[in-house]
């Protein structure tokens, strides 16, 4: 038998039509999908041109967490709309606050060695569970909740060996980053990226998904990373040990193109205005004037993210020409951000802003940074004016990076921190069991 890697694995558990061979037009079944409010409009009245009566998936969720802001009642009436689609159809629904759909979904829905597809272009961030996870269009996505195959021509593989460990002040965010400074934002089109190695006993499944995300900015098919004992913890906090099931490459396995990252090498990173692979080390940047940070995203989703800021700015104020705002990524996030300890306190005495769950400034949906004035973000895309503000300077940066430059109003590499305020890096641990809310 010849050695599969993850990505062939779970292809060819699901491969309906074609052969495995990259180039070649392949059909893959598809277990479950997941739509937004921006998108998921247009899937609701497809699927209702297509005369079904209830989807064909395994399981199928529509996540609000777009349009949040109701300055009209046209948000409002489509969220309506939505909620009656999915009691017509037997879909999920996830109401306003609930959270982002792809932290939600990892949460509450995700299993490894499933498919996955979403009309959202980061719904590639399931990967991190061991799930093959598309993001597509309204049709493609439509089709596939009526019980038709997902049509694609089968990619590379680029296999990703990681070794060694993050460093303090570098964190999962740095290491996507150092993959779009290698690959900018086309170097990885018709190709799966597969995470294995060594160094993936330092990543968290959150951090797997803060890299798995932000693989559709080097325009990756999807990113794929094994599912172990990491997986099955995750799983086991969220109460669904059941679901787990080891994937992993198996001995021998190859891959169609090759890098490697060792984690210990690794810098406190900062994609510049405008592009997401305009990627250089902090020190290069640091000094420029900052007026808004901003925290969360489905780009760094988990409770550690936050967790981290709330401990580098404990006992500390926010420089006053900063706004610094934090996007609570879900319901159970808040949930357990409150649980642990002062967190939410010595963010809120900091000078932080809380908004609701949801992708809110992310997608310019309210939060517009000040004209021609820098905002840092823990978001995944900095594209020209996407913020609401047309002359943005939008970086893109870890959540460490981000803390840094709220205390600072400046960019700061955080390693300057421990010289600054005497400042050891806080080391987070994961809780066994998390407040789960359902």
């Amino acid at each position: 038998m010849i050695p599969m890697n993850v990505t062939q694995k779970l292809i060819q558990s699901h491969l309906i039509e074609g052969k495995m061979i990259p180039g070649q037009e392949i059909g893959l079944k598809i277990d479950q999908s997941l739509t937004q409010d921006a998108t998921g409009t247009m899937v609701m009245l497809e699927l209702e041109a297509l005369g079904i009566d209830r989807v064909k998936t395994e399981l199928s969720a529509q996540y609000v967490d777009h349009n949040l802001l109701q300055t009209d009642y046209k948000n409002a009436d489509d969220h309506l709309f939505l909620r009656s689609a999915c009691q017509r159809f037997g879909i999920w629904y996830s109401r306003p606050g609930n959270g982002v759909s792809h932290p939600v979904h990892m949460e509450r829905f995700g299993i490894p060695g499933k498919t996955l597809i979403g009309s959202d272009s980061h719904t590639p961030a399931a990967g991190s569970l061991g799930m093959l996870a598309f993001g597509a269009g309204g049709i493609d996505v439509g089709m596939a909740m009526a019980g038709e195959p997902m049509y694609l021509k089968m990619p590379k593989v680029l296999g990703v060996k990681l070794t060694g460990k993050l460093p303090d002040w570098v964190s999962a965010k740095d290491v996507v980053l150092e993959m779009l400074r290698r690959y900018d934002v086309h170097g990885c089109r018709n190709t799966i990226i597969e995470y294995y190695g060594a160094g993936l006993e330092n990543l968290s499944a959150m951090d797997r998904h803060v890299i798995a995300n932000m693989g559709t900015e080097m325009g990756a098919t999807t990113t794929v990373f094994p599912s172990d004992a990491e997986v099955k913890r995750f799983l086991a906090s969220q109460g669904r040990g059941e679901d787990w099931v080891e994937l992993i490459a198996d001995a021998g396995a190859e891959y169609d193109l090759h890098d490697e990252i060792n984690l210990s090498e690794l810098v406190p990173l900062i994609a510049c205005p405008s592009s997401p692979g305009n990627v250089v080390p902090v020190r290069e940047v640091q000094g420029r004037s900052v007026q808004q940070v901003v925290i969360g995203s489905s780009a760094n989703p988990g409770i550690r993210d936050f967790w981290i800021v709330s401990q580098i700015v404990k006992g500390k104020t926010a420089s006053d020409r900063v706004s610094f705002d934090v996007n609570p990524t879900s319901r159970q996030g808040i949930e357990n951000l409150a649980a642990m300890g002062t967190t939410f306190l010595d963010l809120i005495h900091a000078g932080a802003r809380f908004h609701q769950a949801g992708c809110l400034g992310c997608i310019g949906m309210g939060q517009a940074p000040a004209s021609n004035q820098i905002s840092l973000r823990t978001f995944p895309r900095n594209f020209p004016g996407r913020s609401g503000t047309a002359d943005d300077q939008v970086y893109l940066c870890s959540p460490e990076t981000a803390a840094a430059a709220a205390l600072t109003g400046v960019i700061t590499d955080p390693r300057d921190l421990e010289q600054i305020y005497g400042m050891n890096y806080p080391q987070f641990v994961a809780p066994e069991k998390e407040i789960i809310n359902t």
